[in-house]
């Protein structure tokens, strides 16, 4: 039977990891997944060996408070690995944990792959000497990935992202409306982040933001996916605190039901924004980290792109305004989105572009990932 490892650490990383699987076990039916694998990988067979949630740790500052627990989970994970050697390890995204992980493994003679590419193109390049040490080939899920990876020695195949296969061209807004139970109107959705920490920051300036937003717009209401119940409760105490009369529905999970619902996205930067492009939404998007980790960043340079939200890096321009860390405050992202209610016809400018993108990135990935996987273990 193949036998294959694979860890993810967040939610995002979860779906796509999700896909592989799926495409893999599709192709060989006898294949045994183990590794760190969030719900949507269990559902499709992946045993886990570790609450995903534990790996879910975003920031300098925050991994460091989480650092011994992280390095006794990733000792646990080689020595797992090296006494059941898997056929081909796989790690998915998390490159800080899995790109060492990674490296134990193929020098002890396993074979690796990364799924995602390290984003070394726009922040800290030195990485791209570790991962040409830990990988034998990474997937890139963005089309300009490619070519810098050959570049710079690391075997690298492009096949497009995962997330523009399964999120249709059409978005029926409607029908997900329908499904969620909203009325019609105007919807904005508020999209905080998969992670404690996330929520932490953003639920109160977004909170402020929204009921600030509903008193100069009464029409307006809001949704917000929450991805797990320790989010729903952590964004439920913001909630009751900052905005209680606020009218706003609350989903458990279903994110693309509520980007597909919404006129208009809130969102925290991360994979959200890449799936508001997809469902062809305009967005604002804003994002705080600790002081530490944003003091850091900024003072060794370590950030080499004009911005921050994928959507805007794939677009090479900033259709989505982008308010970080000091920025992300209700005085500034309140006109914004105010801006976006008041210019249909930009929006659907912002629309049209994120339709072409969409359409660069459908490459039926899942398969093309597979295939490559599959691949490099018969070489």
């Amino acid at each position: 039977m193949l036998t294959v490892g694979i860890v993810a650490n967040e939610a995002s990383g979860d779906i796509l990891g999700a896909a592989l699987v799926r495409e893999i076990r599709r192709r060989v039916p006898e294949v045994e997944f183990v590794g760190v694998a969030g719900p949507r990988m269990q559902q499709e067979g992946c045993r886990s060996l570790v609450d995903m949630e534990r790996l879910s740790v975003m920031g300098l500052a925050e991994v460091l408070a989480q650092l011994p627990s992280l390095i006794l989970i990733r000792r646990r994970l080689v020595r797992h690995f090296l006494h059941n050697r898997p056929d081909v390890f796989i790690g998915v995204d998390a490159p800080d944990f899995n790109l060492g992980l990674e490296r134990r493994l193929r020098d002890a003679g396993i074979l690796t792959v990364h799924l995602v590419s390290p984003t070394v193109w726009a922040w800290r390049p030195g990485r791209v000497k570790t991962i040409r040490r830990a990988v034998d080939l990474m997937l890139s899920v963005f089309p300009f990935e490619e070519t810098f990876l050959r570049q710079h020695g690391v075997p690298a195949r492009y096949v497009g992202h995962p997330l523009a296969d399964e999120i249709p061209l059409e978005i029926d807004r409607l029908g997900a409306r329908r499904a969620l139970g909203l009325s019609q109107g105007t919807i904005v959705a508020i999209l905080p982040g998969s992670r404690i920490g996330e929520v932490d920051r953003l639920a109160e300036p977004f909170l402020i933001t929204a009921a600030r937003l509903v008193a100069a717009r009464p029409e307006v209401q809001f949704v917000v996916p929450l991805v797990n119940a320790r989010v729903r409760e952590r964004f439920c105490r913001t909630l009751a605190s900052v905005a209680p009369n606020l009218p706003i529905t609350l989903v458990d999970g279903r994110s693309r039901d509520v980007m597909a619902a919404a006129d208009l996205v809130l969102a925290a930067s991360g994979t959200a924004t890449l799936e508001t492009l997809l469902s062809k939404r305009p967005m604002v998007v804003a994002y705080r980290v600790h002081p530490l980790s944003y003091f850091v960043v900024k003072q060794l340079g370590l950030v080499k792109v004009p911005y921050v939200a994928m959507a805007n890096i794939l677009a090479e321009q900033e259709l989505a305004r982008e308010f970080i860390q000091d920025r992300c405050r209700p005085e500034l992202l309140l006109p914004a989105l105010i801006a976006l209610l008041d210019a249909p016809d930009w929006v659907t400018e912002i629309q049209q572009q994120y339709r072409r993108i969409h359409l660069q990135l459908r490459q039926d990935a899942a398969a093309k990932a597979a295939a490559a996987v599959l691949d490099l273990i018969k070489s």
